[in-house]
């Protein structure tokens, strides 16, 4: 088991058996692990009903309400640790990722130096499709104030089609973790980057979903707005590096830097 595709949901009953089959036409040996916040338009049970078709490759994780993207992504990181995977990958439902560009980010992590590959709107070769003008401009005016304020190289902070190789999942705290919505991307990718990780920016062309209700809110704004400032304040004091301890010796050692 090595590569692992995370798809959390939240009323994507019109995509969810279309993403899934596109990810597996690849034949490219990724499973899925759908993460389903209790959708009352049933996308959970689409996923069950195909869960035969694909036997060892797909899996539902289900979920008592609306919990949030971040604590569905982290539910997920630490499903791939206690099964082995070694590659991870986050993607939407909808298409604005498209699943023929999982095997770049892969091939960033396996043999490209990455330790996290983050498919890019905003490096060169990337850029979106269908977006209106005030999208754009709140996405690369967020990218903009998130790089000015975290001093971050990632010119893309909010991308939510990323890999994450097993050693960072597994040296990240995911108890400082503390943001759900827009500013969990941005928090995981500086939390990586403050812990030493490389993270490599591979262009994407992100396409506007076609189907399907935009989870974007001016509420998922202002989270990102004052998230930025938090994170960065917050990692004065905090350590996002999971202690281990060392049983024979009793103390506290620290993994992969």
């Amino acid at each position: 088991m090595e590569k692992l595709v995370i798809i959390p949901t939240y009323n994507e009953k019109e995509n969810i058996a279309s993403i899934i089959t596109a990810v597996f036409s690849l034949q490219l040996g990724y499973h899925i692990l759908v993460i389903d916040d209790n959708s009352p338009d049933g996308t959970a049970a689409i996923v069950r009903s195909l869960i035969d078709s694909y036997p060892g490759q797909l899996f539902l994780e289900e979920r008592t309400g609306k919990l949030g993207l971040g604590t569905a992504y982290i539910h997920g990181f630490k499903w791939s640790i206690d099964r082995g995977y070694e590659y991870v990958m986050e993607m939407d439902a909808d298409f604005s990722h498209n699943p023929k560009d999982l095997e770049r980010l892969y091939d960033a992590c396996k043999t490209g130096g990455a330790d996290v590959s983050i498919g890019s709107r905003y490096v060169p070769g990337g850029k979106t499709e269908n977006w209106p003008l005030d999208r754009q401009l709140y996405s690369k005016g967020g990218a903009f104030y998130t790089k000015l304020i975290t001093w971050m190289p990632v010119n893309d902070p909010t991308a939510g089609f990323v890999c994450y190789t097993r050693k960072v999942l597994e040296t990240l705290n995911f108890d400082m973790i503390r943001f759900v919505g827009y500013a969990f991307q941005i928090e995981m990718k500086f939390a990586a980057w403050k812990l030493g990780f490389r993270l490599k920016e591979v262009p994407i062309t992100f396409i506007d979903r076609k189907i399907g209700v935009s989870k974007m809110s001016k509420g998922i704004i202002k989270e990102g707005v004052l998230g930025v400032l938090s994170i960065q304040w917050k990692s004065l004091f905090n350590n996002y590096r999971k202690k281990v301890k060392n049983i024979s010796s009793e103390e506290t050692i620290l993994p992969h830097s």
